[in-house]
């Protein structure tokens, strides 16, 4: 697989836009600058992966790619959150209490 630099630079934005909006919308579930890129490209292809297996085609283009990483990387967040038994969605999460 060849990738051109602009290719790279698309998806690297994209990573950021997305993980970033995840993180501002998943409240206090950010990464940083490095982690908020790969939890955005990962959450690229989790989106890209169960999306259209649900029935949901956004369609193309810059704003539907950011859209759809962005639940992804919604839905990573929320996997990762549960599974260190933090709090999520802003305080209200099943995690201890104590």
């Amino acid at each position: 697989m060849n990738m051109s630099g602009e290719s790279l630079l698309v998806i690297l934005l994209v990573g950021l836009v997305a993980g970033w909006l995840a993180g501002q919308i998943m409240r206090g579930t950010g990464f940083g600058l490095v982690g908020n890129i790969v939890i955005g490209i990962i959450g690229a292809f989790i989106g890209g992966w169960l999306l259209p297996r649900l029935g949901v085609h956004l369609g193309t283009g810059m704003a539907a790619a950011i859209i759809n990483a962005t639940i992804g990387a919604m839905l990573l967040l929320l996997l990762l959150s549960l599974m260190r038994g933090g709090r999520s969605w802003g305080g209200w999460g099943w995690g201890r209490r104590w």
